[in-house]
């Protein structure tokens, strides 16, 4: 028996997502963002959910892994809000 080793995009392909369209459970400030000289999101998270585009960070709720590592670490406090999402949303881990 031969075990594949999986990389990161295709271990988060095996996670299922619910969203709750309209009503994110992080919050970012782009004005906060757009003066932050670090931009440890861009590198900190996991599931990349935080892009750079046109010069501004952009924050994609949908396939958040939900561990809090932008929370913790965004220096400037651009994540302004940070919840679990609501009952039957959010991510679900799942094996292969």
């Amino acid at each position: 028996m031969t075990i594949k080793k999986l990389g990161p995009e295709e271990l988060l392909a095996l996670d299922k997502f619910s969203v709750d369209e309209g009503n994110p459970h992080i919050i970012v400030d782009k004005v906060i963002c757009a003066k932050c000289s670090a931009r440890e999101c861009l590198i900190v998270c996991p599931a990349r959910c935080y892009r750079l585009k046109n010069d501004e960070v952009n924050f994609e709720y949908v396939g958040c892994l939900e561990c809090g590592t932008c929370r913790v670490m965004c220096s400037g406090k651009g994540v302004t809000s940070w919840n679990f999402p609501g009952a039957s949303f959010g991510v679900t881990f799942r094996c292969s």
